[in-house]
């Protein structure tokens, strides 16, 4: 008996350290961290500059991320979390209330067209929109990962947009001047950059990343 008891905590000290491999996962993929960091990093590129760093922009999206998931956070550990910190639920019942936030998260920002994808591939039969909140996560992770990439990159090419139109500009204009052997760059990146300022382009940036995740 004395074994089994051993065994026991020794099964749950490997859940523990297995479930703390899967924070990074979570992080990445199931919260808003995908897309914020990938709309910053086209701004970068966009901007032509390698300012601000990589280290930056995955501290500024672990931010942003923490403001846009506070809520479902503070739900996972109200429901789930700390009953299992006082013992009063176990690790099964933890993940059956912890993912029920987490999921209604996901489906709000994931689009039909995807889900259905998944779910057609998993040959899973969906009577009504209803029946969503009871589909597997295998369906719903993998289609909120799609539509967010969607997102993403639709968001980056209109961020690309301005400053693509200025890149154009200065081309054509040392063209015309017979400036052939002058770097275009060189000359669009104060003008983009004067742009980026002028425009308060931090602020419009975070308040479009972050008002997208809002009900």
């Amino acid at each position: 008996m004395k074994d089994l008891v051993d065994l026991s905590g020794e099964l749950r000290l490997v859940g523990f350290f297995v479930a703390l491999g899967l924070i990074p996962f979570v992080l990445v993929l199931m919260t808003s961290f995908t897309r914020i960091s990938i709309i910053l990093t086209f701004l970068r590129q966009a901007l032509g500059t390698v300012v601000p760093s990589t280290q930056i922009i995955i501290g500024l999206s672990l931010i942003l991320t923490g403001f846009v998931m506070h809520p479902v956070m503070g739900k996972i550990y109200d429901d789930a979390l700390s009953p299992l910190l006082k013992k009063e639920i176990d690790e099964k019942v933890f993940v059956e209330k912890a993912w029920p936030p987490l999921r209604h998260f996901m489906l709000m920002h994931t689009r039909e067209k995807d889900l259905a994808l998944f779910v057609e591939m998993a040959k899973i039969e969906v009577v009504a929109e209803s029946s969503f909140e009871s589909l597997p996560w295998y369906c719903v992770i993998p289609s909120f990962i799609l539509s967010e990439l969607r997102t993403a990159f639709m968001m980056g090419f209109l961020i690309f947009l301005p400053f693509l139109v200025i890149d154009l500009v200065v081309t054509s204009l040392l063209m015309s001047m017979g400036m052939i052997m002058l770097p275009p760059v060189m000359i669009s990146f104060p003008f983009k950059l004067l742009l980026f300022v002028v425009v308060d382009g931090w602020r419009l940036i975070v308040q479009q990343l972050v008002s997208g995740f809002m009900p």
